[in-house]
């Protein structure tokens, strides 16, 4: 195949600014390789980027492209890659953007090895929402003296937190919707429900034990008032913001990371060892990147919302395109104000 599609805007926007437009394999320059992308992930920051909303950190050049996280098939390698092969299978991320697309063309360094035991789905949508997980998680040094209260816990970043902080030998709180507690059981978790009462809820789980950290995915005002109430140290008390700094510094970071790399590289071996599963809520055809945003924004999703760009289409609008299976899309849900649910 030397001809695909990529998605393009040419101005911020909503989703009617996101484009398909024809795109050719590229040719691989000194230092780079050219990957033929088998999925790629969606990310609630990404959208925002494209919104506008994100200019004060960000400030892109048009037309631009979308997408960081990516999986595929290295189909050409440039002069000085000698550590990989035509036909290896990578993941890892596009340093500017443009891994929605049949192709992408990135630096050496932005990739690593696919593992054979890590499926497409999971490795096309781990690089973001991981490495924001474990950089937050790290940064605690949560050990099995700690109790942490996560929120969002179901979301894209927090539902890899909650089982790196599991991991980690911690006892995790995880602040959901009622819907997805048999999920958050799954993981490890004691879950809790949000809303009036949280806090009393939190201490009879906790059934007097003491609460050391607070991870707030959720972007909630009051988050930090409660994780006060609750004695957490102010040191200990990880804020959306702080969240959102971490997620800008990995949506751009540069191919040569040795950061990035060494917590992808982790982040796979906790996926092939199951430590960490990532789930995959909805997974799309790339013509329906749309339909996959859509869904992504409806703040509903468990886990990560990913493309497919060699899947099969029927010629029929299938029901499992816009999988269910993992959340019951009916459910009222009250909406946060930043990128999980949960």
């Amino acid at each position: 195949m030397r001809h695909g599609n990529a998605v393009q805007y040419d101005r911020y926007g909503g989703f009617d600014v996101v484009q398909l437009v024809p795109q050719e394999r590229p040719d691989a320059g000194p230092g780079e390789i050219v990957v033929e992308v088998v999925a790629a992930g969606l990310n609630h920051i990404e959208r925002f980027l494209r919104e506008g909303k994100l200019r004060e950190f960000i400030d892109l050049d048009f037309p631009a492209h979308q997408g960081v996280d990516f999986a595929g098939i290295v189909r050409a390698r440039g002069e000085g890659v000698k550590d990989l092969r035509v036909g290896d299978e990578v993941l890892g991320h596009a340093p500017t953007g443009g891994a929605h697309a049949n192709w992408v063309r990135v630096p050496r360094g932005a990739v690593i090895k696919k593992p054979e035991l890590v499926g497409w789905e999971v490795a096309g949508g781990l690089y973001l929402a991981g490495c924001t997980a474990a950089t937050i998680v790290r940064g605690l040094r949560l050990g099995p003296q700690d109790t942490v209260v996560i929120s969002a816990a179901a979301g894209g970043v927090g539902h890899i937190q909650c089982q790196l902080a599991h991991d980690a030998g911690a006892t995790v709180i995880a602040l959901g919707s009622a819907r997805n507690h048999d999920y958050l059981r799954q993981i490890g978790t004691l879950p809790v429900v949000y809303g009036e009462g949280e806090e009393q809820r939190i201490r009879e789980i906790a059934d007097g034990r003491e609460i050391t950290a607070f991870i707030d995915n959720h972007g909630e005002s009051d988050a930090e008032h409660l994780s006060e109430r609750l004695g957490i140290p102010a040191d200990r008390f990880v804020s959306s913001e702080e969240r959102r700094d971490v997620e800008l510094r990995f949506l751009r970071a540069p191919a040569e990371d040795d950061e990035a790399r060494e917590l992808l590289t982790m982040l796979t071996k906790a996926v092939q060892d199951r430590r960490v599963q990532v789930l995959i809520s909805g997974f799309y055809p790339f013509e329906y990147i749309v339909d996959a945003y859509e869904d992504l924004a409806q703040m509903q999703s468990r886990g990560k919302v990913v493309i497919g760009m060699q899947t099969v289409e029927t010629g029929a609008r299938m029901d499992w395109y816009r999988s269910e299976k993992n959340r019951d899309l009916r459910d009222p849900v009250r909406r946060p104000q930043t990128a999980d649910a949960g």
